[in-house]
């Protein structure tokens, strides 16, 4: 396994920040790691890191592990930190340089020249840092986490704040890195996991609460279609909960407009209809919509 996490822990003052994580990544893949913030995220891939020391349990990346063999884990690991540390006041060439010789690469100009053109900062080669735009500024991040040629990519909130060109950039750069590294990234973004993710990894204070396919996890947790229901008027709703098959309901726009879970066949929604009719209600919408990996993600991670 590229990185193989077992029981792992981490506790600050009275609160478990990670308590008992286990999960493997295997090469070659991305794992998009999700929860809510303050859930453990980023105190896991400083684990990994060794950035932070473990309470409890062990990690290994790449057959190292990260706390008796710190520093050759660390050789197999590049990592991107959410605030993105870096140099300002230097110039990109300068920098990637910079992070090249405390690797000791050999030939370090000609790998930051490769480094330049894989991230696509061809055209900003000769600025200074500081004055780069959030989404170039990414690149230079991943630049220097990729120049000494990493097994195991951690890559925490690497698209936060980017326009919607600079993500999608930066998500086809990920998913290319994904062929041959195993990539573990944290995200907010929905829409990167369905898009980028092989697996996926849910946390919530601190305990795992999910892991696997993507595809896996929506069909075993969601179980249920969405119904939407619009009205022309406002309404309770109470006539809905009659309805067999109906799980949930979730009355919006002052009862106007309805997003129904059921479980079963047509016949559900049919028996939907019917009931709108006999309440003498006017329906001006009445479709189903399909769950995501959002819906996962609230099921999991909303408080009881």
């Amino acid at each position: 396994m590229a990185v193989s996490v077992d029981q792992l822990t981490k506790t600050f003052g009275k609160q478990r920040a990670v308590d008992c994580v286990s999960f493997t990544a295997e090469e070659g893949q991305i794992l998009g790691f999700l929860g809510p913030n303050g859930a453990g995220k980023s105190t896991t891939m400083k684990m990994l890191t060794g950035y932070l020391q473990p309470d409890e349990g062990t990690a290994t990346v790449a057959g190292f592990d990260v706390v008796e063999e710190g520093i050759s884990a660390r050789r197999q690991i590049g990592y991107l930190p959410e605030n993105n540390p870096l140099h300002t006041e230097m110039y990109i060439l300068e920098y990637l340089e910079w992070v090249a010789r405390f690797y000791a690469i050999e030939n370090p100009k000609h790998r930051v020249a490769e480094m330049i053109d894989m991230v696509g900062l061809g055209r900003e080669r000769h600025k200074k840092i500081g004055q780069l735009s959030k989404g170039y500024r990414q690149r230079v991040g991943l630049a220097q986490a990729l120049i000494h040629d990493p097994a195991v990519l951690l890559l925490d909130e690497p698209t936060s704040g980017l326009d919607p060109n600079q993500l999608i950039e930066i998500r086809h750069l990920i998913r290319e890195l994904g062929k041959n590294k195993t990539i573990l990234f944290s995200t907010h973004i929905m829409q990167e996991v369905a898009a980028l993710c092989d697996r996926l990894i849910i946390i919530h204070k601190g305990k795992l609460v999910a892991d696997g396919p993507v595809k896996d996890l929506l069909h075993q947790l969601t179980g249920t279609e969405r119904v939407v229901v619009r009205l022309e008027k406002a309404i309770d709703g109470k006539a809905f909960a009659g309805i067999k098959g109906v799980q949930d309901i979730d009355r919006r726009e002052g009862g106007k407009l309805f997003w129904l879970d059921i479980k079963g066949d047509e016949q559900v929604r049919a028996n939907i209809f019917r009931t709108a009719v006999s309440q003498g209600w006017t329906l001006t919408e009445l479709y189903a919509e399909s769950r995501g990996v959002e819906d996962v993600f609230q099921q999991l991670t909303k408080d009881q």
